[in-house]
């Protein structure tokens, strides 16, 4: 070989194993996923929020601005927070989602309308280097970590409070049990968990699976059970939450009974806890939202920054499609009218005033409220 060609072989080595250490560099670079990616960010992050419907109060009234007002805290007042409502719409959700991607946040957090369909968004986040961080329901799909509270034990709570209160009246009839969602997964958690209180201890006359957990569904399907089971016979009434429960009300007060049956519920909602003072509804289960909301923050800003959860999560659940998922589990309490007032006024809960309205005064005076 001349040493023409002896040159243009060693420059085209050269450049050849010039491209080859680029194409490495490249991949490896590609095999960091949205971690390094996260760590090397300038400016302000930028958190989605996905909430998914405005029917229970809570939501607008707490979760939101708690969650908005911790990741402010930690990462900074310029830390922005992109924050949509699905109105218990699945699909919308799904939408949501993708805007999120488009929009490019450093991480999301979302509480799932439906925690199966969600999971191919939750794909499509991850994907992009996107981090999920699962909200008061365990989203199916590759979340990086979640936060709720102890489920299992609300519906506990709820059977245990319910059985107190019928005391020898739980051999005397029936009760009708209205559940929550089967697309919520929590709601299950909440049926396994009273069902463990209240099987052999008193008969279920009539259960439901409440669509959408909408109140006059749920209303609705009270109508069915006392037309089925006739209002004598209806001892008592487990309702999985607050909204339901007001729905359940109205029902029974159409239905002319003299003396309401004990009503449980859950999520200590403004008309809830009304009603618990006014004696229509017997109890709620009060759930601290800040330290969920807390947790939601810190998980969300942590991943953003491209940081682990050991310092926030110290458990673990698993999902349909995930195990080993970092957990913060919240314990929540129950809440009947000698509770009210151990609440009132703490970050989370409703204020004197706004409990105590004009209508409302006699049975605050009288619960001890001033």
């Amino acid at each position: 070989m001349n040493s023409h060609l002896r040159r243009a072989a060693v420059a085209a080595a050269a450049v050849s194993m010039a491209a080859a250490l680029a194409a490495c560099g490249s991949a490896k670079e590609a095999g960091d996923g949205g971690e390094k990616k996260k760590q090397d960010k300038k400016g302000p992050l930028t958190i989605g929020l996905l909430l998914p419907e405005n029917q229970t109060a809570r939501y607008e009234r707490f979760d939101k601005p708690l969650i908005e007002k911790k990741i402010k805290e930690l990462a900074g007042a310029d830390a922005v927070v992109l924050y949509e409502n699905a109105k218990q719409d699945a699909s919308v959700q799904q939408q949501q989602v993708d805007t999120m991607i488009t929009k490019k946040v450093d991480a999301l957090i979302v509480d799932a309308v439906d925690a199966k369909s969600i999971a191919s968004s939750v794909k499509k986040a991850a994907d992009k280097g996107i981090p999920v961080v699962a909200y008061d329901r365990l989203a199916e799909g590759p979340v990086k970590a979640y936060t709720s509270v102890d489920n299992e034990r609300v519906g506990k709570i709820q059977g245990e409070s319910l059985l107190k209160e019928l005391g020898d009246n739980a051999s005397k009839g029936q009760i009708v049990m209205m559940n929550g969602a089967i697309t919520d997964p929590n709601a299950k958690m909440y049926k396994d968990g009273a069902h463990s209180v209240l099987d052999g201890k008193v008969k279920v006359g009539k259960e439901y699976d409440t669509k959408e957990w909408k109140p006059e569904n749920a209303n609705e399907n009270m109508k069915g059970a006392i037309s089925s089971l006739g209002k004598d016979e209806i001892v008592g009434v487990y309702s999985a939450n607050d909204g339901m429960a007001g729905g359940i009300i109205t029902a029974l007060k159409s239905a002319g009974f003299d003396k309401l049956p004990p009503v449980t519920g859950q999520d200590a909602e403004l008309s809830a806890v009304q009603r618990i003072l006014s004696d229509e509804q017997f109890m709620s289960v009060y759930k601290p939202y800040k330290p969920e909301a807390d947790a939601a923050a810190e998980l969300a800003v942590a991943l953003a920054q491209g940081k682990g959860t050991d310092a926030v999560a110290k458990s673990t659940v698993d999902s349909g499609t995930q195990k080993k998922i970092p957990a913060v589990i919240v314990t929540p309490f129950a809440l009947t009218k000698a509770d009210i007032g151990q609440y009132v006024g703490k970050e989370g809960f409703f204020t004197l005033n706004e409990i105590c309205t004009e209508k409302y005064k006699a049975q605050c005076d009288q619960a001890g409220l001033k």
